[in-house]
């Protein structure tokens, strides 16, 4: 009889080839199904995967079994299974039993049977490749063999059957080939879940494959229907908080394009059990088939996916945490790495030591070495003598320092409820940048050297001063001059002019730390060499207008860090040496726990 609720697990396909009583599965394809539509591309790469699999699995570099995608089945009541979804891949491993039928009697296995509402069968029984063009599904059927019997026809016998023995593997513990077998309730609408699933190309998605699992065990563990309720309301509580940009960016570098991001909520409950998750397809829904067909009880493991949604939460709702938590995996490639082990210690570590070990972690990040082993001088020396040292050559390390001293400023004042937007800082690609004009990257190119004049030209304009006027008509006199009349020494002496009046002429700290700060892709493109002045007016634009500006980036600009301010419009070689001081200290109080919750 077919189930009351849908049933979802593991199938070897050697369990698709016959029936509970040994006869061959009948398999029914119904009419708003399309037909076989496979190329000899995907029928190529299946085989290719499938081989890379059983190499894989002999040098021991592969787990068990290699999962296809699911196959979303419904049983009629004469005991055959209709289609709903995976008819291609369903086709194509038919039509790979057939090309080598002699196989199959020498492993005394037997094929199971497709039917259609619509379409001949007898052709599929026996293919004949001389009746390709009759219709488009002779010829798709007929494109596969082809690319089955030339797949084979470059490697020996030996491989046809080493490629069937893996995939028709009956041993469970053994090298095998499954898919996830999606079998849907007595109820359910096949045709509303074929369009779902295939309208708009919407995937059914490992999450959804694991909600399924939680379901159906949960129906098993409480007639009520209460505990399916409760997680599936709570499941949809916990996916509609992770959609929220500001969490999912504090968690995550990147957007890993899944529609559903309580998937990264069950890798981390796999590994936390000590499943690796090597990579492999659906791993994570075949950790979690082993727990809930097996006697643990849908409750216990749903609590505990609970524990570790509600752990992140507190992480990014605690100040601290927040910004500290996300400092650490900013800097981290394997986020999931990271948070698993983060949540480890965490679970054994008291709030006070946990919060003492990730200021220890950070700074071994930015420092190396062990905070609480040198003393509150030597912390103080170290930072200081990196601020001093560290430059525009290593950029990744002083994007890190940045990027911390910005998260310490917002963590100095206990009072301050302001938060640093994780998910702005990671779309927009903000990146290190130089605050004043580099005297050794001057303009070369004819357009490059229009571009920034132009920049100059605006700001002067704005400016509306008498000498930034004269400065702006000899600049709109070179611009509006035929290119062909433009030379090299005349812009480098409008050039000059142009440093001279912001200040900018001699050298100064270039690429020194006290000459650099975070700014966002698209400003750095478009004002890449640009005077202090102009650099100022377009973020302070950006800042008024709502767009994300790093505290730390604004207040270079405004300059908060100066001691003693002259014209705002120049950033001087004192400008830069209070900022760099301002990092020091910042950054010396952060390490010590002087500033915020620690």
């Amino acid at each position: 009889m077919p189930p009351e609720s849908a049933a979802i697990e593991l199938r070897s396909i050697n369990q698709l080839l016959v029936d509970e009583h040994g006869s061959p599965a009948r398999y029914w394809i119904p009419a708003y199904q399309r037909g076989y539509r496979w190329n000899q591309i995907q029928v190529t790469q299946l085989l290719n995967d499938i081989w890379e699999f059983i190499q894989a699995s002999e040098e021991k570099r592969r787990t068990s079994f290699y999962c296809l995608q699911p196959l979303v089945v419904r049983r009629l009541e004469d005991g055959s299974y209709e289609v709903v979804d995976g008819q291609q891949r369903l086709t194509t491993i038919f039509i790979l039993l057939s090309h080598r039928d002699e196989i199959l009697g020498i492993l005394r296995k037997q094929r199971f049977t497709i039917d259609y509402e619509t379409r001949d069968p007898v052709f599929l029984e026996d293919i004949d490749l001389d009746r390709s063009n009759e219709n488009v599904d002779f010829y798709h059927i007929c494109e596969a063999w082809r690319a089955i019997d030339s797949w084979l026809g470059e490697r020996d016998r030996m491989h046809a059957l080493k490629l069937l023995q893996h995939l028709l593997n009956d041993d469970e513990t053994g090298r095998n080939v499954k898919v996830i077998w999606y079998e849907l309730a007595s109820g359910d609408d096949p045709v509303a879940a074929f369009t779902r699933l295939n309208i708009g190309k919407i995937p059914l998605t490992e999450a959804e494959l694991v909600r399924a699992l939680f379901l159906r065990r949960a129906t098993q563990d409480d007639a009520t229907g209460n505990l399916s309720l409760r997680i599936a309301y709570e499941w949809d509580q916990i996916e509609k908080r992770l959609q929220d940009d500001s969490i999912w960016y504090f968690l995550q570098n990147t957007d890993i394009d899944d529609a559903n991001r309580i998937g990264l909520v069950f890798r981390l409950a796999a590994r936390l059990e000590g499943n690796a998750l090597s990579g492999e397809d659906y791993a994570v829904f075949s950790h979690f088939s082993g727990l809930l067909n097996s006697d643990l009880s849908a409750e216990v493991e749903w609590r505990k996916v609970k524990d570790i949604f509600m752990a992140l939460e507190e992480w990014y709702e605690d100040r601290y945490l927040f910004h500290v938590v996300g400092f650490v995996l900013n800097q981290t490639v394997g986020e999931l790495s990271t948070i698993t082990e983060l949540l480890e210690n965490s679970q054994t570590s008291s709030k006070h030591d946990f919060f003492r070990s990730l200021r220890n972690r950070v700074f071994r990040m930015v420092l190396g070495g062990d905070l609480y082993a040198i003393t509150s001088d030597e912390i103080e020396e170290e930072i200081t003598n990196l601020c001093a040292t560290v430059g525009y050559a290593n950029a990744s390390k002083v994007r890190s320092l940045l990027l911390l001293f910005n998260l310490a400023t917002l963590l100095e004042d206990p009072r301050s409820n302001i938060r640093f937007q994780f998910d702005s800082f990671k779309r927009e690609s903000w990146d290190i940048e130089h605050i004043r004009s580099v005297s050794d990257e001057r303009p070369s190119r004819p357009q490059a050297q229009e571009e920034w004049l132009r920049h100059c030209l605006t700001f002067l304009r704005s400016a509306k001063g008498e000498a930034e006027h004269e400065l702006a008509v000899s600049i709109a006199a070179y611009l509006a001059s035929s290119t062909e009349l433009r030379d090299q020494a005349t812009f480098e002496e409008i050039d000059g002019e142009i440093l001279s009046f912001f200040n900018e002429a001699t050298a100064g700290p270039d690429h020194d730390l006290a000459n650099l700060t975070l700014l966002d892709s698209r400003t750095n493109r478009g004002y890449r060499n640009a005077v202090f002045a102009v650099k100022r007016s377009v973020l302070l634009k950006n800042d008024r207008s709502g767009i994300f500006v790093p505290l730390c980036t604004r207040n270079v600009f405004l300059k908060c860090y100066s001691r003693t301010v002259g014209n705002v419009m120049f950033w001087a070689e004192q400008d830069a040496q209070d900022y760099l001081h301002a990092i020091s200290r910042t950054l010396t109080r952060f390490f010590l726990g002087k500033g915020g919750t620690s």
